[in-house]
């Protein structure tokens, strides 16, 4: 954000973006015209220039025009990068000490708000590629460093850690960098039917992680029951021979179709 650029290389920037990140994008005529994020970046730039040239209420009349057309809030002093896309857009509200790096994308509902009415910085910072999952409320003078990802729906009042992927309400932290274990935990919990909020099998929530470790350790807890049973026999001693039922995958499978259809 340091280098110098003029305001029409900002918009065309803003404009070209679309393509990398939304397949829909078939060419510029139809951005310009057809894409409210698009639109209300654009008037953005313009009254950002307006407030930094202290045309305050010229500024915010514009960014007023700009949200009864889009349907975006952007107060006017935020300060935004190169290359940002908010995809949709209905209902984004940005706050006026918000700071938007390069390459950001925010989906519709987004809110990048304060949580106290004391003058100085009250909203978020965003670093370069950051990405705000739809409905996700960014609260306070937080950071979101570089790459952060923000889940839909998420509420985020804290700062977040480069890379990292937030979800859920209060916000908290999930991996995608899984070990082999890890992985071995998210099979043996798919063995029983768990799939924590129906999340994708390469992310790993605390919750699922608290599940998956049960798991794993009742397994070996039978292990060793088993080989305690063996050793109980060969010595002479007697107990109910009891089976255990084994976790068929298809049948748990049939069961659950079954209780669909039921």
């Amino acid at each position: 954000m340091t280098e110098k650029v003029t305001l029409w290389q900002l918009i065309k920037e803003d404009i070209n973006c679309v393509f990398d990140r939304d397949p829909a994008a078939r060419h510029i005529f139809e951005i310009i015209t057809t894409y409210p994020g698009v639109q209300a970046i654009q008037w953005h730039r313009v009254s950002h220039w307006l407030w930094t040239h202290n045309l305050k209420w010229l500024a915010r009349f514009s960014s007023t025009i700009s949200r009864w057309l889009t349907g975006i809030e952007i107060h006017p002093a935020v300060k935004i990068g190169r290359r940002f896309f908010i995809d949709h857009g209905m209902g984004v509200v940005i706050g006026e000490t918000a700071e938007i790096g390069d390459d950001c994308t925010l989906y519709h509902g987004v809110t990048l708000g304060g949580t106290s009415w004391k003058e100085g910085k009250r909203h978020p910072t965003l670093a370069n590629n950051v990405v705000v999952g739809a409905g996700a409320k960014v609260l306070g003078p937080i950071c979101l460093h570089e790459g952060a990802r923000i889940g839909s729906n998420a509420v985020v009042v804290k700062d977040v850690v480069a890379g990292e992927t937030v979800i859920g309400v209060p916000g908290r932290v999930v991996r995608t960098d899984l070990t082999e274990d890890k992985k071995q935990q998210q099979k043996l919990a798919e063995s029983v039917g768990f799939d924590a909020y129906g999340t994708s099998g390469e992310t790993l929530d605390p919750v699922a992680t608290a599940i998956h470790g049960l798991i794993e350790h009742i397994q070996v807890l039978d292990k060793q029951i088993n080989m305690m049973t063996d050793s109980i026999h060969q010595l002479g001693g007697q107990l109910p021979d009891v089976e255990m039922p084994e976790l068929d995958q298809c049948e748990l499978q049939q069961n659950q179709d079954s209780d669909k259809v039921d």
